[in-house]
């Protein structure tokens, strides 16, 4: 088996409520967990990341006190707070591997980051053969459209699962999607 599943910033930062909360970002975790319980078995990995921002530092100038919300942001999953938690409706027991990315600088794609025992994900990918990948998560416009395009990049078949991904906006969402087909990826269901 060659494939594997990215989930992309499900976090409680990133949902209804969250400091960047997105509209539909409870639904994409609900909706991931059910397709980890019923097709699971369908993919050799299944890579989490979360956006894991240092306490007490801007992370490179990622967080301001007046953002720009183009390169800079107000605070948000900042490492140990319940905002950089998975989000409750997201059951993580399937996950084969987490990835914490942007630890004291930007950080957008999934690729940039790596496993508590320092593997990225194009590691991952390499060492098991992964040839496709399922990418899911939020927010399409921002971290969903990097970790595909870097996968893309890193030689992978992309589908982006359009019924399991929450964009901020949907102008930019649709443009976001738009660019990864350009660029390769498939535009797919994961009820379809």
């Amino acid at each position: 088996m060659s494939k594997a599943l990215l989930i992309v910033d499900v976090q409680n930062d990133f949902t209804e409520g969250g400091a960047l909360g997105v509209d539909g970002g409870d639904a994409v975790a609900e909706g991931i967990t059910r397709l980890l319980a019923e097709r699971a078995g369908d993919y050799a990995l299944i890579i989490a990341s979360r956006d894991w921002h240092d306490p007490d530092s801007d992370n490179g100038g990622h967080i301001v006190s007046e953002p720009d919300y183009v390169d800079s942001w107000p605070a948000h999953c900042i490492a140990g707070t319940e905002g950089a938690e998975y989000d409750p409706g997201l059951e993580t027991a399937a996950v084969t591997h987490h990835v914490k990315k942007g630890q004291g600088k930007p950080a957008y794609s999934m690729f940039e980051g790596v496993t508590d025992a320092g593997e990225t994900v194009g590691d991952l990918l390499t060492e098991h053969g992964i040839v496709e990948v399922d990418v899911v998560g939020i927010a399409t416009d921002h971290c969903v459209r990097a970790s595909a395009l870097d996968a893309i990049s890193h030689g992978q078949r992309v589908r982006v699962l359009t019924d399991l991904v929450a964009g901020v906006a949907p102008e930019p969402s649709e443009a976001a999607l738009a660019e990864l087909v350009h660029a390769g990826a498939e535009l797919a269901e994961a009820r379809a």
